[in-house]
């Protein structure tokens, strides 16, 4: 669960900003894909819909592109139950709600834009994950 994959990871950053670049780029707008997401549910079909489709499906089709690169499909392993990851769902969509967009937003291209506000939600992000996996580990002992 916790691998050390350097080739890997730098390959998924470096495709998560040229994805970003070029979608700024072209049509001016933000990869966070809350924002993709909400705009997708929300908008008529029209252009802006065109995009938005097209950016979740190649989020959604990912896995069938590193299928047809090694041979397998990247191994998903989830240890938390149902329960959990319906609350942590629920806990997700409040923090995109009150934080006005997510991680990949504010972390990816806010801070790029050297935006205040998605540099404060970034460190915020960053302190909370240290500090919760500080509890499962050492205090809750998972």
């Amino acid at each position: 669960m916790t691998e050390f994959t350097p080739f890997q990871s730098l390959s998924g950053g470096i495709l998560i900003g040229f994805a970003a670049v070029a979608l700024m780029a072209t049509l001016g707008r933000i990869a966070g894909i809350s924002g993709v997401v909400n705009g997708l549910l929300t908008l008529r079909l029209n252009q802006d819909w065109a995009w938005r489709a097209a950016f979740v499906a190649g989020m959604v089709l990912s896995p069938l592109v590193f299928l047809g690169l090694t041979g397998q499909l990247p191994e998903i392993s989830i240890p938390s139950s149902p329960a959990l990851l319906i609350a942590g769902g629920f806990l997700i969509g409040a923090g995109v709600t009150f934080g006005s967009g997510c991680t990949s937003g504010h972390g990816v291209c806010g801070m790029s834009r050297l935006s205040i506000r998605s540099i404060t939600a970034t460190l915020t992000f960053m302190a909370t994950a240290g500090g919760t996996v500080f509890l499962i580990r050492h205090v809750f002992g998972g």
